[in-house]
């Protein structure tokens, strides 16, 4: 078995920049752990979980089909590229399914498949709990912005 070890490699761009992108050293294990199998992918489909573009495809697919101009207008503001790369990802991770009808010109309509509908329960689950604690999350930033101001005089005993 192998273990991936990320090193950072410099490259050059032009004169005034530089590219640092990841290297790879492979080393061997010394004993196995069953959660280190999966860790990539995991990570990959949660990436695609976290992106706000694709939870909020999935959140307007939950009412059934849409068109590619629908989605894009309830979707204020994202571009027809995003929109594009979203929907490619989450048909690639079986979470919508792109259905081509045969009109001139061609109409091209987006379904949630059953994993993305059960993908969705808990999406909504995490909306419900961010609206119950907004307050609580605001009245934080608030006192956080408030620490952090240059030039403000703290108590001694405050954090």
């Amino acid at each position: 078995m192998f273990v991936t070890w990320t090193k950072y490699v410099t490259t050059t761009i032009s004169q005034e920049r530089r590219f640092v992108r990841p290297g790879h050293i492979e080393l061997t294990a010394l004993t196995h752990h069953p959660l280190h199998e999966d860790c990539r992918k995991v990570s990959q489909i949660l990436a695609r979980v976290g992106e706000k573009w694709s939870m909020l495809v999935v959140m307007l697919l939950r009412d059934g089909p849409r068109r590619f101009n629908d989605i894009k207008r309830n979707t204020g503001g994202i571009s027809q590229q995003m929109l594009t790369r979203t929907l490619r990802g989450l048909e690639r991770d079986g979470m919508v399914t792109r259905t081509i009808f045969p009109t001139s010109p061609p109409q091209v309509e987006y379904n949630l498949t059953e994993l993305g509908r059960s993908m969705s329960e808990p999406v909504l689950a995490f909306g419900r709990w961010i609206q119950e604690h907004l307050a609580e999350i605001d009245v934080a930033r608030h006192r956080f912005d408030q620490r952090a101001k240059p030039g403000v005089l703290r108590a001694p005993n405050e954090n």
